[in-house]
């Protein structure tokens, strides 16, 4: 039923304008059109869209609302240093940290907060 349709992130925010720059400007995706909402934008990621929206329960999901997937999860941790971005520690079970990046066997992530507290990933 849904499995040959697109799907898209929606992460809702406390201040809209913040967190739109921080989804074009800090992390480096494409803003394709505002609305319909006021403040809200849809942003394009690889084949994927990012839309975000006003809302007063932004940032309360303990929980991960969106993973990239990246092939040199080292530099895309640097490149967001870089731009200002604080990544989270976790101490989950089977998992090591080298740095930033939690290790879990042959795969790595690195959680992120975008400015309305929501948790974001990146995987490799």
């Amino acid at each position: 039923m849904l499995g040959d349709k697109d799907v898209t992130v929606a992460i809702p925010a406390k201040d809209t304008e913040a967190s739109k720059r921080f989804y074009e400007e800090t992390l480096g995706l494409t803003k394709v059109k505002d609305g319909p909402e006021e403040g809200a934008a849809t942003f394009r990621s690889g084949n994927t869209e990012l839309y975000v929206y006003a809302s007063a329960y932004a940032g309360t999901n303990q929980a991960t609302y969106a993973e990239w997937l990246v092939d040199d999860i080292e530099s895309v941790v640097e490149d967001l240093k870089g731009k200002g971005v604080t990544f989270e520690q976790y101490d989950l079970p089977g998992m090591t940290r080298e740095g930033d990046i939690h290790v879990m066997g042959g795969s790595k992530a690195a959680w992120f907060k975008d400015p309305a507290g929501n948790i974001l990933a990146i995987s490799s």
